[in-house]
């Protein structure tokens, strides 16, 4: 690889690791006056718009198969749906770092989800262990939200479990047919559009008259940035450099989650939020070692 290829790789890096990394800083502007189904409703549906436009740019076409719109609405509920409901309910009561530090655990649950329905995917000493310095350090970062009671305990649990769900879809989109990925991109996002069109009518408050300007821009920008146009990136970053370099990020989004939430929205650092934050970056070091590596 030239140095040019690398250079333009680690760009097309920063830019995913920016635009998921202050994703929680935006839901957390727009959480102030907007209700989480909205928010959900109109980040997928300016997601998709902006996935379809690349696929048809392109030349390429959806399929028609009920199967392949079958795993499109299961994906889409699995690892868009569920998880940007739940995030933002959360964020309603946790911080954005906090929230982007919970979060870092999902790599940690794809390698043990991995170990039982992924060929080739066994647990070693190493990933055990770096497992649990990773719930060891989720464990610090919660202790204090669990101890304001009510609201803060059910967000923090509700984040985890979007962490949950988005390790779940990893799996899912190794064992489900395989599609072109701008394609499957664009399909999963328009199944979870059609999916959330009934429920943001029917849950979503009638009322929305109250949505500040900043909120409403905060939803816009996390429908076309972290959800279409980081799609689009994190498809050309896996075929220019394949996934072990995309793991990268693992380190990368929650620090940036952290520190802007601290630097931009003014959000307290507390020293047992850098201890978590270290234990669990430590843990996901650890399980990239190999058994006889060291």
């Amino acid at each position: 690889m030239d140095s040019r290829t690398s250079l333009i790789n680690w760009a097309l890096l920063l830019c995913l690791v920016f635009l998921w990394g202050t994703s929680f800083m935006f839901i957390s502007v727009s959480v102030e006056t907007v209700d989480p189904y909205s928010i959900v409703f109109f980040r997928v549906v300016l997601g998709a718009l902006v996935l379809v436009l690349v696929v048809y740019a392109r030349g390429l076409r959806l399929p028609h198969s009920m199967n392949a719109w079958l795993a499109f609405m299961l994906m889409g509920f699995v690892g868009n749906l569920l998880p940007f409901f739940l995030i933002s309910w959360g964020q309603q009561s946790v911080n954005s770092g906090v929230a982007g530090m919970i979060m870092a655990i999902m790599p940690l649950m794809t390698m043990l989800l991995a170990h039982y329905f992924v060929d080739g995917e066994n647990l070693n000493r190493y990933k055990i262990i770096g497992f649990t310095l990773g719930i060891t350090g989720i464990a610090i970062l919660l202790g204090p939200v669990f101890e304001g009671g009510g609201r803060a305990i059910l967000s923090g649990i509700a984040i985890f479990i979007a962490a949950t769900s988005y390790a779940v879809n990893s799996i899912l989109v190794r064992r489900l047919p395989r599609f072109s990925p701008l394609v499957a991109g664009a399909g999963v996002l328009i199944a979870a559009s059609i999916t959330m069109l009934p429920l943001w009518y029917l849950l979503a408050p009638a009322d929305i008259g109250d949505m500040s300007l900043k909120s409403m821009n905060a939803v816009i920008w996390l429908g076309i940035g972290p959800t279409g146009i980081a799609t689009i990136i994190l498809f050309a970053v896996i075929e220019r450099a394949g996934p072990t370099f995309l793991s990268t990020i693992n380190y990368m989004i929650p620090v940036v989650a952290f520190f802007t939430g601290a630097l931009i929205l003014s959000e307290p650092v507390e020293w047992h939020s850098i201890l978590a934050l270290v234990t669990i970056l430590s843990g996901i070091a650890l399980t990239r070692f190999r058994v006889g590596r060291i």
